[in-house]
């Protein structure tokens, strides 16, 4: 009897080792398994934020494309209407003896002068605020020079004897002008190389 009651127990005793086994593997998978499943959702969500940040930069290069179109759209606008305005000026310069003002010549410029100013009603849209006050600057001395040649031309026409003076004020407000597009030059030149965070 003895020993069947240490077989008994042997065999309980093996029995009881095998579950107990069995529950610490079992168990040990469990853990196994979720940290699988955590790790996965890590990834999961590190690759989201890869695609959410791949969209952000994607969306960044689409706006500053838009932003150096509308910039270079306004500087050649600007340029048209800057040569057609040289361009009677000089012819104003050259002439000998009074002049009548070429009005077809005058709402040719102002046309090319309103084209830009509708151009920079795009680089105010497209931004930032320091290149549209940039760009402000710019339209307001190019209407500047366009009033001085235009004033030129009046005066010129007339034979006043200020004539020296009214080219000094074209030369003035030229220099001007070509100054502020340097500085909204390299304003925009800033803004387009900016590094913005997509994260």
């Amino acid at each position: 009897m003895i020993s069947v009651l240490v077989a008994a127990v042997g065999v309980l005793g093996t029995a009881l080792g095998s579950a107990l086994t069995a529950f610490i593997a079992a168990r040990a998978d469990a853990r196994r398994h979720a940290a699988l499943e955590r790790q996965q959702i890590r990834q999961e969500i590190a690759q989201g934020n890869d695609q959410v940040r791949e969209v952000r930069l994607e969306h960044l290069r689409w706006r500053r494309e838009r932003r150096q179109h509308a910039y270079l759209e306004l500087l050649e606008a600007l340029s048209a209407a800057d040569r057609a305005n040289q361009h009677y000026f000089r012819g104003l310069q050259g002439a000998t003896g009074p002049t009548q003002v070429d009005e077809a010549r005058l709402a040719e410029i102002r046309q090319l002068f309103k084209n830009a100013e509708q151009v920079f009603y795009k680089v105010v849209l497209e931004g930032p605020p320091d290149v549209a006050e940039a760009a402000q600057r710019l339209i307001d001395h190019c209407g500047s020079l366009i009033g001085e040649v235009r004033e030129f031309a009046g005066a010129q026409a007339e034979m006043v004897v200020d004539l020296v003076d009214r080219s000094d004020a074209v030369e003035m407000a030229g220099r001007s002008f070509m100054a502020t597009q340097r500085e909204f030059l390299s304003t925009a030149s800033s803004a387009l190389d900016e590094i913005a965070d997509v994260s």
